[in-house]
């Protein structure tokens, strides 16, 4: 008898979890990993994200190992990064910090990186990296204000969610809008069925 796959998602953020479901998959166990986000002195964007969606995967890895019920499953870790240029935006805590990080973005472009990691059953480690190039319409202060006091940005990478008010700011985006919601489901569903998990199984009806 096969043994039903199990996928570990090693991220407490809501908008993964509703993007996975999305595609008819979900996850049989939530896994946050609190883990240092600094960036390193002149570290890249994208190398920041490649690192740390890494290190989440190996924490989740390492926390599950003595788990025998957990022996075989897959990792799913991700993690998204915010940049204008080489300048990396905090994920937003403070009011303070939100409103610097809109008056950044305003009227320009910026990136967005998603690093998602794979540990697959045999603890092979597969990893991408997605990009997606946005550019916000100039922010007038009514704005600003208005969308801070909306609480949307807290804690996410620069200072806001394209899924809610923010959406409206968007005047262009080349490359992947999952990726800039939180997973870029393009390369998650390639990572996954490359390495041969079923990604197709949910999709029956009923």
């Amino acid at each position: 008898m096969e043994l039903r796959q199990k996928l570990i998602l090693a991220s407490g953020s809501p908008r993964r979890l509703d993007l996975l479901k999305q595609v008819g998959i979900e996850p049989d166990r939530l896994m946050p990993m609190d883990l240092d986000e600094t960036p390193k002195k002149s570290e890249h964007p994208r190398s920041l994200a490649r690192r740390l969606s890494i290190e989440k995967a190996k924490a989740a890895l390492a926390m599950i190992k003595p788990d025998l019920a957990w022996n075989g499953s897959y990792i799913l870790a991700a993690d998204t990064v915010v940049a204008v240029g080489r300048r990396i935006l905090p994920k937003a805590e403070l009011m303070e910090e939100a409103s610097s990080a809109l008056h950044l973005l305003s009227g320009r472009s910026h990136w967005v990186f998603t690093g998602i990691c794979l540990v697959t059953p045999d603890r092979t480690v597969r990893q991408k990296v997605a990009e997606t190039k946005v550019r916000f319409k100039r922010l007038s202060t009514a704005d600003i204000d208005a969308y801070l006091a909306s609480g949307e940005w807290r804690g996410k990478a620069g200072a806001y969610g394209i899924q809610g008010i923010a959406g409206s700011f968007v005047q262009k985006l080349v490359g992947s809008y999952t990726n800039v919601v939180g997973l870029p489901l393009f390369e998650t569903m390639q990572l996954l069925s490359g390495e041969g998990f079923d990604v197709r199984s949910g999709w029956a009806e009923g």
